[in-house]
């Protein structure tokens, strides 16, 4: 995980961000549940509208942004369910 590693941190160098705020496992585990559980082009989708969703929320709440371990886990949820329901 070297190279995920690596380039986490030239984004966070790039546009300006804490990479140890980016829970990478989590976000490897949402992009593997909607690759797997709706189709395979889901899972960069996905993973932006988890971005999204954190950062439209923050900016609508004066920049209190639900937790993001709670809407990786949300959107994760809603993928493994959509897999079930499309079975």
């Amino acid at each position: 995980m070297k190279e995920l590693d690596d380039w986490l941190q030239a984004l966070a160098d790039e546009v300006g961000f804490d990479p140890a705020d980016v829970d990478v496992e989590a976000v490897l585990d949402l992009a593997g549940d909607a690759a797997h559980n709706v189709v395979r082009p889901a899972a960069p989708l996905t993973t932006y509208v988890a971005g999204y969703v954190i950062g439209l929320a923050a900016a609508r709440d004066g920049g209190e942004a639900p937790e993001p371990a709670a809407v990786l886990e949300r959107i994760a949820g809603f993928a493994r369910a959509w897999g079930s329901a499309t079975d």
